[in-house]
């Protein structure tokens, strides 16, 4: 038996069910609108080349993320995508945009012109994308800039315009006035751009309306197989699967605790495994005494405080002939329970489950 492998979380990614839920969001937004891909965090964990590679596949051709580094990680393997920058243009790696062909994402007038005289010093018009502020207030340019852009588009001269894009707020939720009103504030500074693409909708924003999708779709959880649509079932596929190993199992006497604090006190006597996976690893130091994990479709909750390393759950429930050992694996994400189901128990939500993967865990990419 390998050791190495038996003490490491592992964490499955299925391309084809990526490339599948690439597929969705395209017919979904027809062929007048293209679908970019959001790759930020190292596309929410689950490796930003590799899922890069298979929506190129797919015909993707623009990714974003969001600083920097992330983009120089994906140019070094990727010569003939547009890639965006979502955090913005800072003068100190202005050369770097020119030497490996990024596009920032400008939201404010110091970075247009920072830009511009990037532009000037490289004797072109550099490629950019515009983000307005549609009262998201993160990013963006506001709307006292904005109105003395639209008055004056001169001051964009010498920056090459190639999409107007802003960020829905609130299209998680269903018939929520937000999302109405940032269309309608976004619409009326898009026709302003008549030659540049508009960008709109998160995965969210895809299946709220049709008129909501403009040029180009931004997706980034959905392609993950996270739900677009929280009121509804999950129209996406299942991308990962991800499972632990047990390095222990024993059996504790009523009266016994467990862990840190010993915030668990057994009534009865239990059998226990103790798992190689942690608050170091992505999990939720909050799941302690609330989260579970499942073992061929048993329910086995987590007792106790989590470790960093480590994290100990009841297999009481389990039958004595069925009962997991050392090296089995016990599921935390897949048939038996979402990202966001496993989120909840520690009162966070599916995004967090997915970024915090640890790179500890063995990521191993299948097919169908």
């Amino acid at each position: 038996m390998n050791t190495r492998k038996t003490s490491r979380g592992r964490l499955s990614i299925n391309l084809d069910a990526l490339r599948s839920n690439y597929r969705l969001l395209q017919d979904k937004v027809g062929q007048g609108c293209r679908v970019a891909a959001v790759l930020k965090a190292d596309a929410y964990g689950l490796g930003a080349v590799t899922v890069g590679r298979a929506l190129l596949e797919e015909g993707c051709e623009t990714f974003f993320v969001a600083c920097l580094d992330e983009a120089l990680e994906l140019r070094a393997a990727f010569k003939d995508v547009r890639i965006a920058i979502l955090n913005g243009f800072y003068e100190s790696e202005a050369d770097l945009f020119v030497q490996h062909d990024l596009i920032p994402v400008l939201g404010s007038f110091m970075e247009v012109e920072g830009y511009k005289a990037l532009g000037v010093k490289h004797g072109r018009a550099l490629p950019a994308f515009l983000k307005f502020n549609t009262r998201m207030n993160r990013l963006g340019f506001g709307s006292v800039e904005t109105q003395e852009m639209l008055s004056d588009l001169s001051m964009l001269d010498g920056i090459d315009v190639r999409c107007v894009m802003s960020h829905f707020a609130c299209a998680d939720e269903v018939d929520h006035p937000m999302v109405q009103m940032q269309f309608e504030l976004f619409n009326e500074v898009a026709v302003h751009f008549p030659a540049a693409e508009k960008s709109l909708c998160n995965s969210f924003g895809i299946f709220r309306s049709d008129e909501y999708h403009f040029d180009m779709v931004r997706p980034g959880m959905a392609l993950y197989g996270l739900n677009p649509t929280p009121e509804t079932d999950n129209p996406m596929q299942q991308v990962i699967n991800l499972d632990l190993p047990i390095i222990r199992v024993r059996m504790v006497y009523d009266g016994a605790h467990v862990g840190y604090g010993a915030t668990y006190r057994f009534e009865r006597g239990s059998w226990l495994a103790t798992v190689s996976a942690g608050y170091a690893d992505g999990l939720h130091w909050a799941q302690g005494n609330e989260g579970a994990f499942f073992w061929k479709g048993y329910k086995c909750p987590i007792r106790g405080r989590l470790s960093m390393d480590l994290t100990t759950v009841d297999l009481s429930v389990v039958p004595e002939g069925e009962r997991p050992k050392p090296g089995d694996f016990l599921e935390v994400i897949g048939p038996h329970q979402s990202a966001a189901e496993f989120g909840k128990s520690g009162g966070g939500f599916d995004y967090e489950v997915l970024t915090s993967l640890s790179g500890r865990y063995e990521r191993i990419y299948t097919k169908c």
